[in-house]
């Protein structure tokens, strides 16, 4: 009979016809048969079944082989011996290998066709053996999931005792191995299927035995925490995960984060490849293993694996959310690692370039599903926007695209952080620096933040951009940068080596440690935040005393070299006492601070009762502006003085402005902010003062004016409610009067007198500062709040300066701020000032906005700073108008209001026109972008808490033309002078320092790419494409296995 089976299958014959006689060959097999022919039968029913040629050849084998092993068992059995099993599984079948699948599937009917006979318990016996040494093996997944299924129906065949947790531990080592290259879906879904057979068959052994669990899970620790580069685990381990029970999770996690042989760098690495197992489809609970890992660390306060893992992962786990299949477990990682991370806004900003797109990408598929994701994942962005705000060049995009979606309550916002923390801010959480890049589009170069450092940077980089002081055609920072100061360790030696690595380094970010730590004021605490106008006044204090020392060591000794040695500074403060008894008046003798930032500010008392005057004139680097009281002062006006009829004490008119208090309000401009404590109080969120409000310009030659309160009078046009700098200069410059606790001591009267007292800016300086009094004392809480007022900021402001023929006879001090801050005075009323007949010249002078440092917060000790700057490369319509404003006959007094019509006004238009308001930089620590003057006018309106807080302002002046002077044009990096060889000898050695730095980066992310885990990207599809442009996904919805891009390795 197999003599005529073999020669039917290799005939020519029809199927039909062929498949007739296969029927005859199978119904006899119910005859008898003597063994030898048994034999031959099996013999070639096995050949046919392994090594047959087509299809139809080993389905005669099968159904042949059944029939004949069902009638004649005793022969089959002694054919399907334990020598023959175990040449196929260790030698195969003649040409077959014994690694193809195909001598598993016939072991595996083999077993069912003999499971009654007792010969198959020696089987058995057998195979417990071969299928551990066929794991230790690696197999290909195929034969893998055969095996599985194998072990799957005959369980006897699974090794017992300690073999048995041998053969999981090195079961999860075979699944570590598993590969997948093809791109097919086809393929794909089969690999899918194999490597969840050999799960499951896991999960059955677990089940039956649990000892063999715990060994299993250390298995499977031991491989993804490998540091071995050679060899990067397979993310098909993720399919055990789902079959871990949720129980276990407190007990393993305490165990592997306290278990001191397990070092950071595996930590590090397991964490890693569990985050990679997100892209693992259809596998469950993956997402909680990993937050549970991720709090266990954080419980631990491993906190340096957990910044390294965002910082790597974070963009991984964000494009996870493009795949529907994986997008609530990567969307609860995300969550998560964003939430925790608040130390620093660096993880959120690596994502912040792609949620644009996502957003718009799930709004136009319109999906109920993606609907709600928005929901959830716009709750997140809001919560990181609020918790790092100051970033609006970032932010405002998002804005836009999560505009219609809801915004959770602040309250809410707050809680879900202080739930997420890993722990209390504090200085134990390791810093992370940004990662080094090249230099950004800008051309600029931004500051590290060294801990809490933003203060500083913010400062710096005003000053660095304060450019083109015309006079003399040379800005600070060429000042600067032009010093010679070889061999000195002076702190602007200092800050002119910062200069030059701003202005000509090539990396994206310098840290300016050295700069930090010699110019910190001594009571400034490390790493906890400050004042930024304190400490630019300390700064430019330190430079003008160090300066003046320094001029006075080279005059007694003009023969030797300058010797320049660091001042601490007690000692300048020590040399700088003697050297203020005799002044700089000339322009030679003046140091650098005083030629850019130094002006002069007349203060002028008159008592009322003698009508006796005390004059001072004192040098100011800075002006603080105080808010008027809103709840006190609504319009301002300007009045003759003889047109009022209430008149009093020789002309003078009292203003009847009512204070806190029953008792007459007095308001001092330097201290005003810390008085209204109800009106600050009421507006802490940033609305708008309502009752600011002033009238046009109104010029009186020979006479001066007065502020007087009038809510008869229009609203400044275009103003609004809003204040603008213009209105808390005119408020600083307004008279005012000395009364009741405040009274001045008259030494003609010999007592305690009400009196006036007016402030007028008699010298100019070439560089205006503005400091906005926002911080206040609240003093029922005795703390310091914020005033969150948004402050309109003019892009040309005129300042009124008054220049009399001669101050000889006025004494004459240094003094670094004019912050009127008396301790010894209350506040005072404000009032027009004295008929006092002086011969002076009045005039406005046009300041350009060159910078301004904005506070993000709403306290003084906490919040952030970043400033805006524009390079100033001046066009030749604006200079004309200064020009023609400065040579008008202007008679008004310093408290002249810009009105509708005034020049600067038409400075500014111009200057709009001509596009210049879109030079600007917004510099934020380490980064730096393009921005424009609106954004910075509409900072406050945008993000509440963002306020304009110091004001750097250019002079401009129409004495010089900027015809001859080509090096003021573009980027005034570009006309620098050159560089000191020791200063360009330092930055060509960072700069190639530098490249070696980015090319050992390059080879670590090439080493990392080469052992990444496999990714399977189909079609040739790169994770990091921009979603919904590049790849078969198209950042559409669906899910399933409907397309190939919906898998994700």
């Amino acid at each position: 009979m197999d003599k005529i089976l073999e020669g039917l299958v290799s005939s020519s014959h029809p199927l039909p016809l062929k498949r007739v006689i296969v029927r005859k060959v199978v119904e006899s097999a119910e005859h008898w048969l003597d063994e030898a022919q048994c034999e031959a039968m099996f013999d070639l029913t096995t050949r046919l079944i392994l090594e047959g040629q087509d299809p139809f050849q080993r389905q005669v084998g099968h159904q042949v082989l059944e029939a004949y092993a069902r009638y004649h068992r005793p022969e089959f059995e002694s054919f399907f011996n334990k020598t023959f099993v175990l040449g196929l599984l260790q030698q195969g079948y003649h040409s077959l290998d014994r690694k193809d699948v195909a001598i598993l599937d016939y072991i595996h009917n083999g077993l069912k066709l003999i499971m009654s006979c007792p010969s198959v318990l020696d089987l058995f016996s057998l195979l417990q053996v071969e299928v551990l040494r066929m794991v230790c093996e690696r197999p290909e997944p195929q034969l893998c999931a055969r095996l599985s299924d194998l072990l799957t129906d005959f369980v006897q065949c699974i090794p017992k005792g300690k073999l048995s947790i041998t053969f999981c531990q090195q079961l999860v080592r075979t699944i570590g191995h598993f590969q997948c290259v093809s791109t097919q879906e086809k393929e794909l879904r089969e690999y899918v299927s194999q490597v969840t057979k050999v799960s499951n068959l896991l999960q059955n052994i677990w089940k039956a035995e649990p000892s063999t669990l715990l060994p299993s899970l250390q298995e499977v620790f031991a491989s993804i925490s490998s540091t071995d580069t050679s060899f990067e685990p397979s993310v098909a381990l993720a399919s055990l995960v789902q079959h871990i029970p949720l129980q276990m999770i407190t007990v393993l996690i305490r165990s592997l984060t306290t278990d001191p042989n397990v070092k950071d760098a595996s930590m590090t690495q397991a964490l890693c490849r569990m985050i990679d197992w997100l892209s693992w489809p259809l596998a469950q609970h993956v997402d909680t293993w990993v937050i549970a890992l991720l709090k266990g660390l954080a419980a631990v306060q491993k906190f340096t694996i957990l910044i390294d893992v965002t910082l790597l992962k974070i963009e991984l786990v964000f494009n996870r959310l493009w795949f529907p299949l994986v997008r609530p477990g990567a969307l609860a990682v995300l969550s998560h690692m964003l939430l925790s991370f608040q130390h620093s806004p660096e993880a959120f900003h690596l994502i912040v370039p792609h949620v644009v797109n996502l957003v718009h990408s799930f709004k136009s598929d319109g999906l109920p599903s993606s609907t709600a994701f928005l929901v959830q994942l716009t709750e997140l962005i809001h919560c990181m926007m609020y918790h790092y705000s100051g970033f609006p060049d970032l932010y405002e995009p998002i804005l836009e695209a999560i505009k219609n979606f809801p915004k959770p309550s602040e309250e809410k916002i707050k809680l879900i952080l202080s739930q997420s923390a890993w722990t209390s801010q504090s200085n134990s959480l390791a810093s992370c620096l940004s990662r080094l890049s090249g230099k950004s589009e800008t051309g600029k170069t931004g500051l590290i933040n060294l801990g809490n450092t933003c203060y500083m940077n913010s400062v710096i980089q005003a000053l660095f951009m304060a450019t083109e002081c015309v006079k003399e055609f040379k800005s600070f920072r060429r000042q600067v940068l032009s010093l010679n100061l070889n061999g000195c360790n002076s702190l602007m030696k200092k800050l002119q080596h910062l200069f030059a690595f701003l202005a000509h380094t090539q990396r994206e970010a310098y840290a300016p440690r050295v700069f930090f730590e010699a110019s910190r004021p001594p009571w400034f605490t490390p790493r906890s935040q400050q004042d930024c106008s304190e400490y630019l006044r300390f700064l430019l204090d330190r430079l003008h005393e160090e300066e003046k020392i320094l001029k006075v060591q080279s005059s007694h000794k003009p023969s030797e070299s300058l010797g320049c040695n660091e001042t601490s500074s007690q000692e300048v403060a020590s040399k700088a006492a003697v050297l203020t008894e005799s002044p700089c008046t000339s322009d030679g003798e003046k140091t650098l601070i005083e030629k850019m930032f130094g002006g002069k500010l007349r203060t002028h008392i008159c008592c009322l009762n003698c009508r006796s005057t005390s004059q001072k004139v004192e040098a100011f680097t800075d002006l603080s502006l105080a808010f008027c009281p809103s709840s006190s002062i609504e319009n301002l006006s300007f009045q003759d003085a003889t047109s009022s009829p209430n008149t009093q004490d020789g002309g003078l008119m009292q203003a009847n402005v009512p204070g806190p208090t029953e008792e007459p309000g007095v308001f001092n401009p330097a201290t005003a902010a810390f008085v209204c404590d109800s009106a600050v109080n009421e507006r802490m969120l940033g609305s708008p003062s309502d009752e600011f409000c002033c009238t046009e310009n109104t010029c009186v030659p020979n006479e001066s004016s007065r502020i007087l309160v009038n809510k008869d009078v229009p609203q400044k046009p275009g103003g609004g409610n809003t204040p603008s700098v213009t209105d808390l200069l005119n408020y600083f410059l307004a008279p005012e009067i000395l009364t009741g606790d405040n009274q001045y001591y008259c030494e003609n009267c010999a007592s305690l007198q009400n009196a006036e007292k007016t402030m007028q800016i008699t010298e100019e300086p070439e560089y205006l500062i503005l400091t906005l009094l926002r911080f206040s004392y609240d003093q029922k809480y005795h703390v310091r709040r914020k005033i969150l007022d948004n402050v309109s900021l003019p892009l040309v402001l005129e300042l009124p300066v008054k220049r009399t023929t001669s101050f000889s006879s006025l004494s004459e001090s240094w003094s670094i701020d004019v912050d009127f801050t008396d301790i010894s005075e209350n506040l005072a009323k404000k009032l027009k000032p004295s008929g006092t007949e002086e011969t002076c010249c009045s005039r406005l002078v046009p300041y350009l906005l060159s910078s301004v440092v904005v506070h993000s917060g709403v306290s003084s000790e906490s919040g952030h700073y970043y400033s805006y700057a524009r390079n100033i490369t001046g066009t030749e319509s604006s200079y004309q108008m200064c020009h023609q404003s400065e040579t008008r006959a202007l008679a008004s007094s310093q408290s002249h209001l810009l009105g509708r019509n005034s020049p600067s006004a038409v400075i500014e238009q111009d200057l709009e026109n001509k596009e210049m308001s879109k030079e600007w930089f917004l510099f934020n620590d380490s980064r730096v972008t393009f921005t424009s003057f609106q954004s910075v006018q509409k900072i406050t309106s945008r993000f509440p808490k963002d306020t304009a807080y110091v004001l750097l302002y250019k002079k401009q002046n129409s004495t010089n033309s900027l015809s001859g002077s080509s090096s003021t044009s573009g980027l005034w990096v570009n006309g620098d002078p050159p560089l000191q060889k020791e200063l360009m000898d330092a930055i060509t050695k960072d700069n190639k320092l530098y490249l070696q730095e980015q090319e050992l980066n390059a080879r670590a992310r090439a080493l990392q790419a080469a052992s990444a885990s496999c990714s399977f990207r189909p079609n040739g599809f790169d994770d990091n494409d921009p979603p919904g442009s590049c790849g078969p996904t198209g950042g559409g919805g669906g899910g399933g296995f409907n397309t190939v891009g919906r898998l994700v390795f």
